[in-house]
């Protein structure tokens, strides 16, 4: 059985209706609660190299709809969530915390995720579980259909870097010098997002976090490419995405049984949740609504 049970913070929230963090076994996951007590929840999964703030404007548009939003920071992007070994970031145990922190939040939830966030939401969308009322996947479509592009179209020269983040040591090293914030910023990431994103990566804990949802990627059961969905999906894709090309998107219907809707956000590079805030809370509020849920 799950352990979703919650840690005991060091300082206590203020409101005792709000959670502060979830807990799977040993690993413990920070979260920011925000939005109306009863209203319908959003889990929101952010993607490598960021954590929760990434979502902060999504949130904040969510909540005056009505939904109440949580926002973890996920295995590998916090002290207390970061194993060292690689095996602890297969896809599966990816959607295990997902599926905890839908247990422990207590009622059906819509699960939206961005970059990494949405591969662990698409793993754990693929398990079946009755709690989650829907998947809203932002720029990295179904593992199946990810894996068809990299053989069949360009995406595999897009993703040069996931085979660099094989190596040892070196991407570690990487990833905490001035460069790699350069490398953020070409990919769209306005200079402070950049400085933020990369900050994070000179504790050596969460740099090889991070890394290891990429070399855990591997060694993740093959299952999850034949798997399929049975919620309601909304696949989002931005138009200026260097990291994702477009082919993965498209081809994500193919695995889900549920309504699917494909939607195209213009002029917007990869990192969807912050430069495109209200398009893309415009965008789940419709597909909230239309999976059966709407917000308070």
């Amino acid at each position: 059985m799950t352990d979703v049970s919650v840690r005991e913070p060091d300082g206590v929230s203020s409101d005792p209706g709000r959670i502060t963090a979830f807990r799977r076994g040993d690993l413990v996951f920070p979260v920011l609660d925000t939005g109306p007590l009863d209203g319908t929840p959003v889990l929101l999964l952010h993607g490598w190299p960021q954590d929760s703030r990434s979502w902060a404007e999504v949130a904040e548009l969510l909540n005056e709809a009505g939904y109440r939003t949580f926002a973890p920071d996920l295995r590998g992007a916090s002290a207390t969530a970061s194993p060292r070994s690689r095996w602890a970031y297969r896809l599966e145990e990816l959607a295990g915390d997902v599926l905890a922190m839908v247990e422990q939040i207590g009622r059906p939830v819509h699960v939206v995720g961005h970059d990494w966030g949405a591969a662990a939401g698409w793993a754990a969308a693929t398990a079946g579980h009755s709690g989650m009322l829907s998947l809203a996947a932002l720029s990295v479509p179904h593992p199946g259909a990810f894996a068809r592009a990299m053989v069949t179209t360009r995406q595999s020269m897009a993703s040069w870097y996931m085979y660099v983040f094989q190596l040892p040591v070196l991407p570690e090293l990487m990833v905490r010098t001035g460069l790699f914030r350069r490398m953020l910023k070409q990919t769209g990431q306005s200079p402070a997002v950049a400085l933020r994103d990369s900050d994070r990566l000179r504790d050596r804990v969460i740099a090889r976090g991070g890394l290891n949802w990429y070399r855990g990627m591997p060694i993740s059961s093959p299952r999850m490419l034949r798997a399929r969905v049975a919620v309601p999906v909304l696949q989002l894709w931005s138009d200026g995405d260097t990291a994702v090309l477009e082919h993965g998107p498209r081809l994500t219907g193919r695995y889900v049984d549920g309504p699917f809707r494909f939607e195209v956000v213009p002029g917007v590079s990869h990192w969807l949740p912050d430069e495109a805030p209200a398009p893309v809370a415009a965008l789940l509020i419709e597909h909230f609504a239309a999976s059966g849920a709407a917000g308070d």
